[in-house]
């Protein structure tokens, strides 16, 4: 990417706003802010946009609701803003697509270093662990295609899924019959630490789950193995 990169900042709080845009901006960042979904879908529309942070609490439609309507049409990275603290408002966040998260009050550099992380793995370097020469994955009546990030099954279903999603179980195929952490799986598929109360791969691990059917008390294609983290429990082809 030769231009600077394009942040777009939704949030009502003007101060916060300013603050956030001319920071981003003395650190390399070309920078768009707006207040609600209104500016935001207006933004999207006419410009290029790199990377969204994206506050929770918003007048109009509420960050979630932005979040899920952007990922139906749109993998660009999403960092949430929240003022509420809660496990559950975070969790639901990276359920409906979030990359990454970070709750108010906050320190700007920490953002900084947040968006510089989410564009590393998105813009910048490959998003994805993957084999240069593997094309799709083949695992029990489904086909993960790596060039278009599509998952169909065999009779033709096919099940859409946010680049979180995507990265994750592409790491899994990856490394069949291999437990990996949370902790490696973060690193995988996120480029950075979790500390110990984090859930945020253990939500999308059950978004997958429900994807393929795979649900229920014993789950067969992602396994979970106590105490030390996740594996695929089905025969991997390449492609």
């Amino acid at each position: 990417m030769t231009e600077r990169p394009h942040i777009l900042v939704v949030d009502d709080d003007r101060e916060i706003r300013n603050l956030l845009c001319d920071y981003l901006e003395k650190n390399g960042f070309r920078t768009t802010a707006v207040a609600d979904g209104k500016g935001l879908r207006r933004t999207m529309e006419h410009s290029h946009v790199d990377l969204i942070v994206l506050d929770l609490m918003l007048p109009g439609d509420d960050g979630l609701t932005l979040c899920r309507e952007i990922r139906a049409k749109s993998q660009v990275p999403i960092i949430m803003l929240t003022a509420l603290g809660e496990d559950i408002d975070r969790i639901v966040g990276m359920e409906v697509g979030a990359d990454d998260y970070l709750g108010k009050p906050f320190n700007p550099r920490e953002l900084l270093v947040r968006i510089r992380a989410v564009l590393r793995r998105s813009v910048y370097a490959p998003r994805d662990p993957l084999p240069a020469d593997v094309k799709a994955y083949r695992f029990a009546d489904w086909r993960l295609d790596v060039t278009s990030r599509s998952l169909t099954r065999d009779d033709g279903t096919s099940v859409p899924l946010t680049g979180a999603e995507f990265r994750l179980l592409a790491v899994l195929l990856a490394h069949p019959h291999r437990v990996l952490s949370r902790v490696q799986l973060a690193e995988l598929t996120q480029g950075r630490d979790i500390d110990p109360f984090d859930r945020s791969i253990d939500v999308r691990i059950s978004r997958l789950r429900q994807a393929l059917g795979d649900g229920g008390r014993s789950p067969q294609i992602i396994k979970t193995i106590y105490g030390e983290g996740y594996l695929i429990g089905v025969e991997v082809a390449q492609e």
